[in-house]
């Protein structure tokens, strides 16, 4: 028998300043600053705000040495002031703002896409198997001296891999792919287990929820099976703002933390670094709760594959199941005059003869093989997440195809609530291969407002595309140029094209990289200049921020990708 309760992953103890992290420690929640580093009063003015709105952690990017100096008297400010929260050093490229970081705060975050390797250009490069190996010695060779560094000063690392900024080196043998980011990090990680450098914490971060969850599912496997149990930090990044930041964060970090894995979390939004805090310390504490429910114990479906799941086998009952695309059902009749035309519910359960399995318990499979009609499964315990999974391998294990909705109650919640809880129990479970529709039932809230969050929720967890996606970078002190109003400002001029993907990044670091999933980009290039792209390719270059956002509009006119508004 399988237990399906919510349990956390073992990770060792890792010391940060006065903070530990690891399994034996609750979940920290962490931001970043978007203030220039070396503003030092500016940036020490923010950390105390976001301290003060619960940040665990605090991050401050550090370009060069200089900033990761400033840093140091931004620490001596803080601690005069009473605020002994850690800081995190953000570094990439610049192996000697590293090296200053380490002697001046508690933790620096590194990348292994580029601590070492040149920064990509998106080339394949060949490798026999010995020039590759030759490769990971030189890694190997470089990264040490730096964990030396931070043993003798008791600084703790992050590796921290994004799906944005991988080698060309990884690229040319793994692709841009969940494995090669994987393997990214298990390269540095080995380094670190042979130094003996315990002080170890380590990210797998991507825009696409569903890259996001498999390269960090396939991380755990690969560290188990080198017995590495270095603690998780999780996020989404470049998720954007307002409720689809909150959205897609909430399915990411959502399904990973019910499968019991994640020690930190980050909530990464296009706006002020204190609106972060308060989304993770709900999405926390809504998932750690689930530490009190009792054993949820079943059958594991024998062919199930957790790191990387496919949407289980169903028969279509009507427009639900087999082929069709995961649809949004309502318990209301359905009046499209309520809706909007594009986010209409296709399934009403009202008058429905539709068996209702409540999950508390294993569901009696003999009594459910007869019949092609959909099956609503739904649970009111602590850990809902846990008692539906066991129902669908319930399914699995005695052959049941029939159709699932999956139906959610969060009466009694207020609108961000019910947004939120939703989307990190929804994105668990779409995340895993569940549910042929979804249907959120909440007293507070109109039809049209539930079926908003369900189509919100499913294109987050990419099953359905119904508006245009934004993939936007919280912003630090790299943003070339006003990220919040730029966000706001594109938004109004493209959020009638559904369906298309606009990256707004404010440097070039993850810029290109993380738009690998978007059609087009708009990426600080220098102070007060902007370039375009569409996929990875740069079609304009430098352009004066004031002039960006028509060309914008006259590349997506010249693509055939722009439609007029209504």
């Amino acid at each position: 028998m399988h237990n399906f309760k919510y349990s956390r992953r073992h990770a060792d103890k890792v010391n940060i300043g006065n903070t530990p992290l690891g399994s034996g420690y609750p979940i920290r929640i962490q931001s970043m600053t978007n203030t220039s580093t070396n503003d030092i009063e500016g940036s020490t003015a923010q950390a105390e705000r976001m301290i003060e709105a619960g940040a665990e952690y605090v991050r401050l990017t550090a370009q060069g040495v200089r900033e990761a100096e400033s840093m140091g008297e931004i620490r001596r400010r803080l601690t005069a002031d009473g605020f002994n929260t850690p800081l995190v050093a953000d570094i990439h490229f610049n192996p000697r703002a590293a090296y200053a970081a380490a002697v001046n705060v508690e933790k620096v975050r590194i990348n292994p896409g580029n601590f070492v390797d040149p920064g990509r250009t998106f080339k394949q490069i060949e490798y026999t198997d010995d020039e590759y190996r030759a490769e990971i010695n030189r890694i190997g060779e470089a990264v040490a001296p730096f964990l030396r560094l931070c043993k003798e000063h008791g600084t703790a690392v992050r590796i921290g891999v994004n799906h944005g900024s991988l080698s060309d080196r990884i690229m040319s043998r793994y692709g841009n792919t969940p494995a090669g980011m994987a393997e990214s990090a298990m390269e540095f990680l080995r380094v670190c287990k042979k130094e003996e450098f315990n002080d170890v914490v380590v990210s797998m971060k991507a825009s696409n929820t569903v890259v996001m969850t498999e390269s960090v599912r396939r991380l755990v496997k690969a560290m188990d099976a080198e017995d590495m149990h270095y603690p998780i930090h999780l996020g989404v990044t470049e998720a954007g703002d307002g409720e689809d930041g909150r959205i897609k964060s909430a399915v990411g970090i959502g399904a990973l933390m019910a499968d019991g894995i994640g020690d930190t979390i980050r909530v990464s939004l296009s706006e002020a670094p204190e609106a972060e805090l308060p989304v993770a310390r709900e999405l926390v504490d809504y998932i750690s709760r689930r530490t009190d429910s009792g054993p949820i114990s079943g059958i594991w479906f024998d062919g199930y594959n957790p790191v990387s799941p496919s949407r289980r086998e169903t028969t279509a009952f009507e427009n639900i199941g087999g082929s069709n695309p995961t649809r949004v059902a309502v318990a209301d009749e359905i009046d499209p005059a309520m809706f909007d035309p594009d986010r209409t519910p296709e399934v009403s359960t009202a008058g429905k003869q539709w068996t209702v399995i409540d999950c508390s318990s294993t569901p009696d499979t003999e009594s459910l093989k007869n019949g092609d009609t959909p099956l609503v499964v739904t649970s009111r315990g602590i850990d809902p997440v846990g008692e539906i999974k066991r129902t669908m391998h319930a399914l699995m294990t005695a052959g049941i195809k029939r159709p699932v909705i999956i139906s959610l109650n969060y009466d009694g919640l207020d609108d961000d609530k019910v947004a939120l809880r939703a989307a990190a129990d929804m994105g668990a479970l779409l995340l895993s291969g569940f549910g042929d529709a979804i249907m959120i039932e909440a007293d507070c809230l109109s039809p049209r407002r539930r079926a908003d969050i369900a189509y919100g929720i499913l294109q987050a967890a990419r099953r359905r595309f119904t508006k245009t996606e934004y993939i936007s970078c919280p912003g630090c002190g790299r943003t070339l140029f006003d990220l919040q109003s730029t966000v706001h400002d594109i938004k109004e001029a493209t959020s009638h094209l559904k369906g298309l993907k606009i990256g707004i990044m404010g440097c070039i670091v993850n810029g290109p990289g993380e738009m690998a999933d978007a059609d087009y980009g708009y990426v600080g290039a220098a102070a007060g200049h902007v370039s375009l792209y569409k996929g990875k390719e740069c079609v304009e270059k430098n352009i004066p921020t004031a002039q960006a956002l028509p060309r914008l509009i006259k590349l997506l006119k010249e693509e055939g990708v722009w439609t007029e508004r209504k």
